[in-house]
């Protein structure tokens, strides 16, 4: 070879993609999608040279030194020296599925779905929709390390959103899971009837007040919260290029000492990574401990130029040059119940589900959307409340942190970065916040 290299691999991704769409009754969309891709990765004297292809151009066998050769000159266009960590390499065991998606045919699927679907009558309900997503992945992976990996995983689940409407006030009830554990949408009409029933409720709920309160995060919305304000301003790329407010605070105190922040990609969740998409081992990595920041996550490259955490972080969709991602990012429990957590907070607002938000993890800054709401008062619930939002700065938001519950429950997803989407999981037990920044409709 005319050229050098000092790292390459090649990342091959075939599957197959199935897509089921019910909009009011009719079915939108019924069908499956075959792919085949590869990424080509090669670091030269310097940067990387990387290209995406056809699968069939690769033999996994034998990488051809001609595509090997392109990226080689490919990656001379960059004059910063890009140094990368050697890691450790190891395959986890797939978990076995409990019922083959490939096994139910297509229209048993859609049959499934619409009986779903009539789950979400209502008195109220104008607008109903149900998503059915299966993505059937065979994975092979090889560098010049001579580290070579091949494995199955088939991912699938749906969402479930209704609509309600009376007398001007609209509001939407929602429901989703998405697991890597088999077919999951036999006998789920009672998942699809409470979106129904909590988007009917809603139009009597009152408009929340906003004001500094305590609060109480359920699950789903502390789960948001650990992925979208803490998990990504531990991603090594984002520290590296200075975007985080988490740069250069490595063993610093950055929140309440009950606190513990996880993403473990080898656990057998919805973001579950058997090994990561440059070959890296995949383990738990406690980003905060008891209060402290204890580790970044990191690509070989990003461990290489700041250090301080684990690679095996790194992901991307077929084809696509992996980043630094999270997978499976969860509060640990604590050791309070529930009940003493509603008791506790006295007078407050228990914030439930999410709408999504924003977040900047460089300026530290974070603003989310409860699905609902319900007010504490004298430690006991009470009204149900509306429109409501938690946002607030990060640092100071985690020094609030006053209980953590014993009550941990995972909630599945996908999350987007870069221009690529990735399934994940967040999760967390209960919460309480002390002087917590709630939106609402009116300010008192």
């Amino acid at each position: 070879m005319s050229q050098p290299y000092r790292y390459y691999d090649v990342r091959r991704v075939t599957g197959e993609v199935t897509q089921i769409d019910v909009d009011n009754g009719k079915v939108e969309q019924a069908g499956s999608s075959f792919f085949d891709k590869a990424v080509i990765r090669v670091l030269g004297e310097k940067g990387w040279g990387v290209f995406s292809i056809s699968g069939q151009e690769v033999d996994s066998e034998k990488l051809s030194n001609t595509l090997i050769e392109e990226a080689i000159s490919a990656s001379q266009v960059t004059n910063i020296h890009i140094p990368i960590q050697e890691t450790s390499s190891k395959l986890h065991a797939i978990p076995k599925m409990k019922e083959n998606p490939a096994d139910i045919s297509l229209d048993e699927k859609v049959a499934i779905l619409l009986d779903m679907y009539k789950a979400t009558e209502g008195t109220n309900i104008v607008s109903r929709r149900i998503n059915y997503i299966e993505k059937d992945e065979q994975v092979t992976f090889s560098d010049c390390l001579g580290h070579s990996y091949d494995y199955h995983l088939c991912r699938c689940g749906f969402s479930v959103m209704a609509v309600a409407s009376r007398s001007g006030v609209v509001q939407m009830g929602y429901e989703r899971d998405h697991t890597i554990s088999g077919l999951n949408i036999k006998h789920r009409q009672d998942l699809a009837r409470e979106a129904a029933e909590r988007a009917e409720k809603l139009l009597d709920a009152k408009p929340a007040k906003g004001g500094i309160l305590r609060a109480v995060l359920d699950p789903e919305l502390a789960g948001v919260f650990a992925h979208e304000a803490v998990g990504h301003a531990s991603e090594g790329d984002l520290v590296k290029e200075g975007s985080s407010i988490l740069k250069d605070r490595i063993h610093e105190c950055i929140g309440s000492p009950l606190l513990t922040i996880v993403d473990d990609p080898s656990l057998p969740e919805f973001g579950f990574c058997p090994v990561d998409d440059e070959g890296s081992e995949t383990k738990r990595t406690e980003i905060i401990s008891n209060g402290i920041l204890h580790a970044y996550l990191h690509s070989k490259e990003t461990l290489s130029a700041i250090g301080n955490g684990d690679a095996g972080h790194c992901r991307g969709m077929p084809g696509v040059e992996p980043i630094v991602r999270m997978s499976n990012t969860f509060i640990e429990n604590g050791d309070a119940s529930y009940d003493e957590i509603i008791s506790e907070c006295k007078s407050g607002i228990l914030l439930k589900g999410s709408r999504g938000g924003q977040v900047d993890p460089g300026r530290g800054m974070f603003q989310f959307n409860a699905e609902y709401g319900y007010l504490i008062e004298n430690g006991e619930l009470t009204t149900m409340v509306r429109d409501v939002s938690l946002s607030g700065e990060i640092l100071q938001t985690l020094h609030t942190i006053a209980l953590v519950g014993n009550d941990l429950a995972l909630h599945p997803g996908y999350c987007g970065k870069g221009g690529q989407t990735v399934p994940v999981t967040d999760g967390s037990p209960h919460l309480l916040l002390e002087k917590a920044i709630v939106g609402g409709c009116e300010i008192d």
